[in-house]
């Protein structure tokens, strides 16, 4: 039987055009292929440590893990959002034919503004806000962020002149309004108007399928294009343009690129062809040409403008230096574990014999179980666990998940009410889940305890000047005010955790998805928009 490649994709209107034409090309080549929307990092799982694989683009990430993770055979994206440095194990599979690779300006009334020193324009492109400035410089230019219909209607909803967007986003989904300008003179983003798509460099089938779809002389051009913006070493952080397209009479590569200062006061450009075939230098020496011209000083500058710190966070967990650096730099943030984990010894006669049924609520009880055992070692008949990050983690490193609930309640009330079993081994912390063991022992089931592991409160004095907190459970907070008051931000990983918050802070905010990266995102929208 022919294998079914599923498709990641985002959920967004244009990513999901996307992906049906990679779907809809696949078909006609013979290829069997679903749709599989990806929505939310919280729900996806691997058993290491994200950011230990590289994992970086804000578009891409999501689906990029969802890869790794076994749950899609390919990820279809817009070739610009990608990082210019894949994730360990994923490799570029092919790059479509590209569109459009031009920015439009979508027009609120008419163009009598380009003469007006007052004139409102919006983007949330650094690239695109320079460039406007560079070329407008009394002009405003404000943020506008959301999928393409969203930031249509704010544009519709406002007092602007305009705004400006890639046109191949538009004409893909049919909605280019009539009266769109071209700005030929924008140089677009690396890549803009690519579709590409990427899969598992061990995947030859894959591979082999998605070979087909490739065209040759974009993935040259949009190669040369992404060279140069990982050359200058840019990425999302600096407004740079490029752009590589093939003379079709000359059969030569003609290249410009940019790179601004993000007030547009300042422009380093390069022009330059080369012979189709004999192109592979001509990256570098772009690049080299803009940093010889004062490339790096230039990008210098802004950074320096922006180190003024003016809010202050503390995680109360540790967090890697690439999350830290999702933050803008006018958010400092420290970081220290107030909740430390010791793993106990467990007898040996817990495993002399098979265990019926067994109980995980967490990740730390996996692990504290391995720290005693082998797998080999371990003769679990049915294992019950809460979370989807439990589970994966017992799926690689123990065995398969009999069912897993989302809480203790919930795994309490499944085990009570739909099955029949009359005891359980519970592997737990010293401090325990006080709601699923009084609903077991309610409902006359027995609970054997094993405490593998110790959670320990590890409280320390923060700074005076600090603004707002990360909490990721309620321990953390219990371990928090020890030391420190309440007169903060409590920035909350999940429901369960702002409820406790909310029994000693007044101000209490909670992330969007129970993640690191969610709990990041949430303190940037608070301290930006205030």
């Amino acid at each position: 039987m022919q294998k079914i490649i599923r498709i990641g994709t985002r959920d967004s209107q244009l990513a999901l055009w996307q992906a049906n034409k990679v779907r809809k090309e696949l078909t006609e080549l013979g290829y069997d292929s679903e749709i599989v929307p990806i929505k939310s990092v919280g729900d996806i799982v691997l058993d290491k440590p994200l950011y230990e694989l590289g994992i970086t683009g804000v578009f891409t990430k999501n689906l990029d893990i969802a890869m790794l993770n076994g749950d899609i055979d390919i990820a279809v994206h817009s070739l610009k959002d990608v990082p210019t440095v894949l994730p360990e194990g994923i490799v570029q599979a092919a790059v479509l034919k590209r569109a459009n690779y031009n920015d439009i300006l979508v027009l609120k009334d008419t163009e009598e503004f380009f003469g007006q020193p007052n004139a409102t324009i919006a983007t949330g492109s650094l690239r695109r806000k320079a460039m406007w400035l560079n070329r407008y410089p009394t002009h405003n230019v404000v943020d506008l962020r959301g999928n393409v219909n969203t930031r249509l209607q704010k544009l519709d909803d406002s007092d602007w002149n305009g705004a400006v967007f890639a046109a191949a986003g538009l004409e893909r989904i049919g909605i280019r309004p009539a009266g769109a300008v071209n700005l030929s003179w924008m140089i677009p983003a690396p890549a803009q108007g690519a579709i590409m798509i990427a899969a598992l460099e061990k995947d030859n089938y894959i591979l082999d399928a998605c070979e087909q779809l490739n065209h040759h002389e974009t993935k040259v051009c949009v190669g040369i294009e992404r060279e140069f913006l990982r050359l200058l070493e840019g990425g999302c952080t600096a407004p740079i343009g490029a752009l590589a397209y093939v003379d079709a009479k000359t059969e030569e590569i003609n290249f410009k690129g940019v790179l601004l200062k993000k007030d547009g006061s300042k422009k380093i450009s390069v022009t330059k062809t080369a012979v189709l075939g004999k192109h592979h230098l001509l990256a570098k020496d772009c690049a080299d040409y803009v940093i010889n011209r004062g490339g790096k000083e230039l990008m210098l500058e802004d950074l320096e403008g922006e180190s003024i710190v003016t809010h202050k966070v503390f995680s109360t967990k540790k967090l890697s230096e690439i999350q830290k650096k999702t933050l803008p730099n006018t958010i400092g943030i420290e970081d220290s574990d107030f909740i430390k984990i010791r793993f106990n010894r467990i007898p040996p006669k817990v495993m002399k014999n098979e265990l019926e049924n067994v109980v995980i609520t967490s990740q730390n009880g996996v692990e504290a179980i391995l720290n005693s055992f082998t797998k080999n070692e371990l003769k679990f008949k049915n294992i019950f666990c809460v979370g989807r990050r439990t589970k994966k983690l017992i799926e690689n490193r123990i065995g398969a998940v009999t069912y897993v609930a989302k809480n203790a309640l919930k795994l309490a009330e499944y085990i009570s009410k739909k099955t029949n079993i009359k005891e359980v081994t519970y592997f737990c912390s010293n401090l325990r889940m006080d709601v699923f063991l009084t609903y077991l022992k309610a409902n006359d089931i027995v609970v054997n305890e094993v405490e593998a592991y110790k959670t320990m409160l590890s409280s320390e004095k923060i700074a005076d000047d600090v603004s707002g907190v990360l909490f990721y459970s309620p321990s953390g907070i219990e371990s928090y005010l020890q030391e420190n008051s309440t007169d903060k931000i409590a920035f909350c990983i999940g429901e369960t955790t702002a409820k406790e918050a909310r029994k000693h802070f007044d101000k209490v905010q909670v992330a969007n998805l129970p993640s690191a990266e969610s709990l990041l995102e949430l303190v940037k929208s608070h301290f930006l928009a205030n």
